[in-house]
């Protein structure tokens, strides 16, 4: 998977680089061949690194991944070798909680439907564009609150929000309240911000039973992984107006997205951009040429997964 051009020109300035082949036979050919030449790996969040691709790099001594997912990297494999991970966290948590707070805006005052609307010429004709719903004042629900999670937080309350989350524990420190029961927090909010990791323990963690609990008033919103939702129930939750909208990040089979959205005025769709600033790209390649420039100084990595 390409990196930033910057970024793969200062590798290669640093290090001797070899783009990996896509999975298949060229890269097993390609393993076979030359896997006992490699110390370092760069990755990245979407491509991740599987426990196959570990064992095929005898001599692999660090991975350093462009971006904050860990789900497909499987650490436990690295772990087992004594093979140090790094990502990059907190770089992108401002960039990220903007674009929740972006697709929750989008979606309740329908803000690419009214584009649609002027763009069409309809404003022009006695029509009118339907009603949104007011973000100020209301009630704010986090699935997750990390790093991201509470900066989303943060910038709710400029919206004078009521917010609650949930998560596996209660977060020490924070103003806001901790709901255990995530059924509750979805029957309680009007949005529900979903910014949990990805992986086994919170697949289809938002099913037809969290979309039914948040009902016909609520909206959701999705910028953690397209794993968390089932997507399925979330199409016919948004088909059958079971739920208000829904403004999506990410889906579960990216850069596939069901073709049933596509028509629908209550979602809102973009592709897997939460990151996707200059500045914030800019300081995720830095982050992941710090981890193995540190690596290889004999010092800690700055982020360590």
């Amino acid at each position: 998977m390409p990196l930033l051009p910057w970024l793969e020109r200062e590798l290669a300035r640093r290090y001797t680089v070899h783009l990996l082949p896509a999975a298949g036979p060229e890269r097993d050919a390609f393993l076979a061949a030359r896997g006992s030449e490699f110390d370092g790996l760069v990755t990245s969040a979407g491509a991740g690194v599987p426990a196959a691709l570990i064992e095929a790099l005898p001599r692999l001594r660090v991975i350093s991944s462009f971006g904050v997912g860990l789900d497909r990297l499987d650490l436990p494999a690295a772990a087992a070798r004594g093979i140090p991970v790094g990502y990059t966290p907190d770089v992108l948590n401002d960039c990220v909680a903007d674009l929740a707070m972006g697709l929750l805006l989008a979606v309740c005052r329908r803000i690419p439907e009214g584009d649609r609307f002027v763009r069409a010429g309809r404003w022009e004709r006695p029509e009118e564009l339907a009603l949104g719903r007011q973000v100020s004042g209301a009630r704010l629900g986090i699935v997750g609150l990390g790093r991201i999670g509470r900066t989303i937080a943060r910038r709710a309350g400029g919206f004078d929000m009521d917010i609650r989350y949930h998560a596996r524990r209660a977060v020490e420190g924070v103003e806001w309240t901790y709901e255990p029961d995530l059924l509750e927090l979805a029957r309680w909010c009007d949005f529900l911000v979903v910014i949990t990791a990805g992986g086994r323990e919170t697949f289809h963690l938002i099913d037809a039973r969290v979309l039914e609990a948040l009902g016909p008033e609520g909206f959701l919103v999705n910028v953690s992984r397209g794993s968390v939702i089932d997507e399925a129930a979330l199409v016919r939750a948004l088909q059958e107006r079971q739920i208000a909208g829904a403004a999506l990040d990410v889906f579960e089979n990216e850069p596939r997205v069901p073709p049933a959205l596509w028509s629908l005025d209550n979602v809102v769709l973009v592709p897997h951009i939460a990151s996707a600033t200059h500045q914030t790209r800019q300081a995720m390649g830095q982050r992941v040429l710090d981890n193995l420039v540190a690596f290889f100084a004999g010092q800690p990595l700055p982020s360590a997964a």
